[in-house]
């Protein structure tokens, strides 16, 4: 049996197929114009590539096929294509020209700390093996030559792969490399495919011809399996099917407990195109907007008309759902050049996020007024981010403020009112909770962030990440401390970190008292089922004692125990 990370749920059982790993060391353009074959090889590339959006657009729909524009639009991308034509005219022959800029971007986005945006190095590594292809010549992997049902192994899967496979094909991959937030991953979770990522050192224990269990929820391959681990995972494999065949008639039932308490259960977005998927899956609401997507990949700020353009979209397809708006999140991870934004020497807990948009209120204005004006066409609310103070607090609400009485005075339309909130995020945020509920209207609880800064582990880092623990007392305790300080004061808590769409923690944050879960939106329908089948006093009772335990071991044991 191998661990790794549960990327998209179900269960697969089958012949393996090992996916060669196509290297391009040692490959070569010949061409004797180098700059002109690098040209050829890019528009052959935007050709190859809007035919594969158009085929999966057909198959799956545009919401599917939403991350080739995102490798379109990276093929205009000067970061990408200046550096390469620099090395190129500097003698350097074109394959190992884009070898080095592939290389050198998607380092850049592998020591992110954002996972989502961690993971943007893999659609890098896409399109520069995809040019490289182009310049050698070299073929594609012809995915119509496999005909037999396989559980697909490689040491990692590119989202122009993963796009293609056939569900009825490749039941389900495991890959080497990758995460949960790849696109690959995501694209799996929306095609229904079973993976398994992450898993270091699979290629050296499995081969082509061999058994395998794929089990996508609890991240496991189980290679050549017993008749005893055979006979429990077909039997887990036909609920699993049984499960997803009642996920159109769970899409539109409220997440209720059996004894009536009831959850919202909301998605978290980056992108006004991510709507459509949200509502598809059932989101009652978007419990989290990044808005820092639209800050992100370009030279200048967006202005006040492109977020209110932006903000409003999302907040009309809602259709008066509620919206939950996070304001500008950057530094740390997140650079943008065009802020001017300084080096330091630890970023994660630098000038970042709502203390760099209180230092500049003239940046920070531009998208209050914008969410107050898109505030007119639907259910806007307001959050912070990396709050840790109540001065902080004050001080986003007084800038609210103002951006509304400037607007007034120009004579433009303006939501009569804004809900605010705030992430806690902060273990000192979650101290003084009690202060916090008496400003604002909610909390949403960032559980990523909260768990690495209470634990003072660096997820990142491969010598501690076991140390990251979701079910560490000290983190379940901060939680339980919020959510009972909003409710002395009849405020709400939500979360949007990981937690909130891991099924084996919705037993534990029901009894908690959460009261809304946003995740994923490929994860509601699962997190629903959830939620239908489970007692809330049972939670309750279960909440009691992980509060008491020890460890995360202990923790895990109990959660384990409910069935």
């Amino acid at each position: 049996m191998m661990q790794g990370i549960a990327a998209s749920p179900g269960i697969a059982i089958g012949k393996v197929l090992v996916l060669a790993d196509e290297a391009a060391e040692g490959k070569v353009c010949v061409h004797t114009d180098q700059q002109q074959a690098f040209q050829q090889a890019l528009d052959a590339s935007k050709t190859e590539i809007a035919a594969l959006r158009a085929k999966v657009s057909s198959r799956s729909g545009d919401d599917t096929a939403a991350v080739f524009d995102a490798h379109l639009l990276m093929l205009e991308d000067p970061s990408l294509l200046e550096p390469i034509s620099q090395a190129i005219e500097e003698g350097a022959n074109a394959v190992a020209a884009v070898q080095g800029t592939s290389q050198a971007l998607a380092a850049v986005f592998a020591q992110l700390d954002d996972e989502y945006m961690r993971e943007r190095a893999a659609d890098i590594k896409d399109i520069c093996r995809r040019l490289i292809r182009h310049l050698t010549g070299s073929s594609a992997v012809n995915w119509e030559a496999i005909t037999e049902p396989v559980v697909l192994i490689a040491h990692d899967l590119t989202p122009s792969d993963t796009a293609q496979l056939t569900p009825s094909i490749v039941c389900g991959f495991a890959t080497e490399s990758g995460g949960k937030t790849s696109h690959s991953a995501i694209l799996a979770r929306t095609m229904g495919i079973p993976a398994v990522v992450g898993s270091a050192g699979l290629l050296v224990r499995i081969q082509t011809g061999d058994l395998a269990i794929l089990d996508g929820e609890a991240g496991v391959i189980i290679i050549n399996p017993d008749n005893a681990q055979l006979t429990l995972y077909e039997t887990k494999l036909r609920q699993y099917q049984e499960a997803r065949r009642n996920m159109d008639v769970l899409r539109d039932l409220p997440a209720v407990t059996t004894d009536g308490y009831k959850i919202e259960l909301a998605a978290n977005i980056g992108l006004p195109r991510d709507v459509s998927t949200a509502l598809a899956n059932g989101a009652e609401g978007v419990g989290l907007y990044r808005t820092e997507f639209l800050f992100m990949n370009r030279d200048t700020m967006p202005t006040e008309e492109e977020q209110y353009a932006a903000y409003k979209a999302v907040v009309e397809e809602m259709g008066g759902r509620p919206v939950i708006i996070r304001t500008l999140d950057v530094g740390g991870d997140k650079q943008i050049d065009y802020l001017a934004m300084p080096k330091e020497a630890n970023p994660f807990l630098g000038w970042r996020a709502v203390r760099m948009c209180l230092d500049r209120p003239d940046l920070f204005t531009i998208q209050l007024r914008a969410l107050w004006r898109a505030g007119c066409h639907g259910k806007l609310l307001v959050m912070f981010p990396m709050i840790s103070s109540l001065d902080e607090v004050r001080q986003a609400k007084r800038l609210l403020g103002l951006a509304k009485e400037e607007l007034l005075a120009e004579g433009k339309q303006v939501a009569q009112s804004l809900s605010v909130g705030i992430m806690i995020e902060i273990p000192s945020a979650a101290l003084i909770a009690d202060q916090l509920a008496r400003e604002v209207e909610f909390f949403s609880i960032g559980s990523n962030d909260l768990i690495q800064y209470t634990i003072g582990v660096d997820r990142m880092n491969e010598q501690i990440a076991h140390l990251y623990q979701p079910l560490h007392p000290g983190v379940l305790n901060l939680i339980a401390m919020v959510i009972d300080a909003a409710h002395r004061h009849g405020k709400w808590v939500g979360m949007c970190g990981e937690m909130a769409g891991d099924i084996s923690c919705v037993p534990l944050l029901i009894g908690l008292g959460l009261d809304e879960f946003s995740m994923s939106a490929g994860s509601i329908s699962l997190v629903k089922q959830r939620v239908r089948n489970l007692s809330g006093i049972q939670c309750r009772q279960l909440a009691e004692k992980c509060l008491v335990a020890g460890t995360a071991e202990e923790v895990g044991m109990l959660v384990g125990a409910l069935p």
